[in-house]
């Protein structure tokens, strides 16, 4: 937790000059506060603030209720990949995966890591089947296995397994190879399908 804690801090030194770019596109394409905040499920289901660049109109959650019926989520979270409620900006943000950058700010403050199950909305996190709790027993993380494995196109079921086989085979080692993936698709932008072969070589070598 404590090296998590120290290359956040250098990390976020080190992409400062972005935080100061994002500020303004941000401030200069949509109205409101740069970052967004919302009280996640931690460790324990502990709630927490996570941090993240405001990629939505301000009064998103507000309109939640009104597009539901666009869930494209098959279990009990709600997820729109085009969300009609994105700004220009916040659309291209977003789908680059950097509107995650502010969590730096949550591995600081000792509330995630930079590996581990993605944090849920408190109120969704109710909501998860008791057979995945143990989801919930260690920080969630700016990235996971779920996530190299293609988010965007993975069960809700699907999802649960991949965060509950992380946590079988946690180690350090496996981690630096999904954060290497994580930040290898990022500046590629490729899907999963197109580094499939690669990837199951790489998780599957620790085993």
């Amino acid at each position: 937790m404590i090296i998590d804690q120290i290359f956040a801090v250098v990390i976020l030194l080190i992409t400062l000059p972005l935080w100061i770019v994002f500020y303004f596109l941000i401030k200069l394409t949509s109205p409101g506060f740069f970052l967004f905040k919302q009280k996640r499920s931690g460790k324990d289901k502990k709630p927490f603030f996570i941090y993240k660049f405001r990629t939505m109109v301000e009064n998103a959650e507000d309109l939640k209720s009104k597009i539901y019926n666009l869930n494209e989520a098959n279990g009990p979270v709600f997820k729109i990949h085009n969300d009609p409620r994105y700004t220009k900006f916040g659309r291209l943000l977003a789908h680059s995966g950097l509107d995650e950058l502010p969590q730096l700010i949550n591995v600081i403050k000792g509330d995630m890591a930079f590996v581990g199950p993605r944090p849920l909305p408190v109120n969704e996190a109710k909501k998860v089947p008791k057979k995945y709790e143990r989801r919930f027993s260690i920080l969630p993380g700016m990235t996971s296995l779920w996530v190299i494995r293609g988010a965007d196109h993975s069960s809700f079921k699907k999802w649960m397994k991949d965060d509950l086989e992380y946590i079988k085979n946690k180690s350090f080692w496996y981690d630096l190879k999904i954060i290497i993936l994580t930040v290898w698709m990022l500046l590629l932008k490729k899907s999963l399908d197109k580094h499939k072969i690669t990837l199951l070589k790489f998780i599957h070598e620790q085993k």
